[in-house]
Formats: structure tokens, sequence, C-alpha cells
């Protein structure tokens, strides 16, 4: 199974009901978004005038490369399949592809707050929520889409799915040749994968061909520096208790605290 979204853009009308059901469901802080709406255009594309929406959203890639960059430490996890009761383990570090259903999830309650995952992904459907603070982060958590994971495996649609007044979202089991996913599939509804790779995204778009264009030749991305990524938060996992430690110190550890964290910053700057 492969969980999926289709994105018409014939259909959609750009009224950001999405964009607001989501927030509602999910407690969005007002400057972040899981989802978003940009207008696009109108421009001329091969001669001729093309003007459409792009909804946004976190691809739940094939082959994820926020997953890759987590540096949480690793634990064994054991997965259940939400209809057949199936159960499998592996080792995964605060973000994962679940095995069962292919989806892209983080665990909050490791996500050390680093922000590797958000610098890597190219499509900035990651963030930093700062409301989310606990032992293991002062910073934040990780957020993004989930395709409304918890609503889906209750057997609901997403949020944004279902609040979509021109049934422009489908979402779906991409590997279900019946699905309705699978159909617009066949029809020619494509990712926006990122330029010279192949992260293989799972959120698709199907539109008119100049549309289409446009779409394509203003939103496809490229890969970050992954390894800037990885030293950036390789210095965040030693500095960060370092931080906590010295503000416990006092006006000392203060001083401490802000030594450290310079280095940080000098080093983000790379």
């Amino acid at each position: 199974m492969q969980y999926g979204m289709i994105i018409d853009l014939e259909r959609c009308v750009g009224c950001h009901a999405c964009t607001i059901a989501c927030k509602a469901e999910w407690e969005v802080p007002i400057e972040f978004n899981r989802n978003w709406v940009y207008r696009m255009g109108p421009s001329l594309v091969d001669q001729e005038m093309a003007s459409t929406y792009y909804p946004g959203l976190c691809n739940h890639c094939q082959e994820p490369v926020c997953v890759e960059e987590c540096p949480a430490d690793t634990v064994e996890m054991t997965f259940t399949h939400a209809k057949t009761g199936e159960t499998t383990s592996m080792e995964v570090a605060a973000t994962w592809k679940d095995p069962f259903d292919g989806t892209v999830q983080i665990d909050k309650s490791r996500c050390i707050g680093c922000g590797a995952c958000v610098d890597a992904c190219p499509y900035n459907a990651r963030y930093v929520n700062p409301d989310q603070i606990d032992d293991v982060s002062d910073d934040g958590k990780a957020d993004k889409c989930t395709y409304c994971k918890p609503r889906v495996d209750a057997g609901q649609l997403p949020a944004c799915v279902q609040t979509c007044i021109t049934g422009a979202r489908i979402f779906g089991d991409l590997d279900d040749p019946q699905s309705e996913v699978s159909k617009y599939v066949k029809k020619g509804a494509v990712g926006i994968d990122v330029i010279g790779g192949d992260l293989g995204p799972n959120s698709r778009y199907y539109g008119k061909k100049k549309d289409m264009a446009l779409l394509m030749s203003t939103q496809t991305p490229e890969l970050a520096d992954l390894g800037l990524i990885r030293r950036r938060a390789m210095l965040a996992s030693l500095v960060k208790p370092a931080m906590k430690k010295a503000r416990g110190l006092g006006l000392l550890g203060l001083v401490g605290a802000l030594a450290v964290k310079g280095l940080a910053d000098d080093n983000s700057h790379e």
C-alpha cells in the first residue's frame, strides 16, 4: 500500500478551504502551514496564457530525504497495519516512512528540534513548531502534513480532502489499480520531483498541459546541500545539551550558553 493524494488543478478554485481545515484540525500556528495554496500566473507558456494554483503539502516521497537526514538516535519500533492488524518492526529515527501505508511520520517525543529534516526537504513542507516544546527540545518540534494519519486509520478522509468544496483533492491507495488516485495517474497525474533526483513524490497533480507546464517550470526544486545539513545537525545535537546545562548554572552559565550558541550560529552561515 502507498497512500497518495491527487490535486486536480482543473477543479481547484484557490478558496483555501483546505489550508484552513488543516490549521483547525492540527492547531497549526498562524505563521506556518502544513499545506498551502499559491496562485500561479497568468503567465505565457508556449505562446498560451496559463493560470492555475499550486496546492502544496508533504509529498510522502518514495525516497524521503528528510528521513535520511534525521540525526536522532534510532530505536526499534513495531508498526501495525490499521486494517489487517499485521505487525512488523524496524529501526527508525524520529522520522520515518511507514512500512504499511507509505506515509512519512514524526515521533514528536524523540524529535530534538534541530531542523535537519526541515532544511533537507526540497519542498519546504516541514517546519519547527515552537509551540511544541518538552524536555527533549525547548526550540520546538518538526511538524508537517501527515495525510491526517489518525483520521485515515479511523476510516476517515484527510481534513483537507473532506473540506475541499470542488473535489479537487482525491486521496487513496496508489498501489490499488482500481482506486481513484490510480486512475488519475493513468490519465497523466504526476508529482513534482526534484531537479536531477528521483524522490518519488506521492502527492501528484493533474491539469491542462499549459497549467502543468507552468507549475513544473516554477515549482520544481533542487536538493539541498545535505553535507552542510548534516554538519549543522551534528553540531545541534552537541550544542543543545550544553546550553541546557549552562542555563542551569546562573549568570556564568548564561554567558557560556551564549558562547555555545554563537558557535552554532557561526556554523549555520557556512
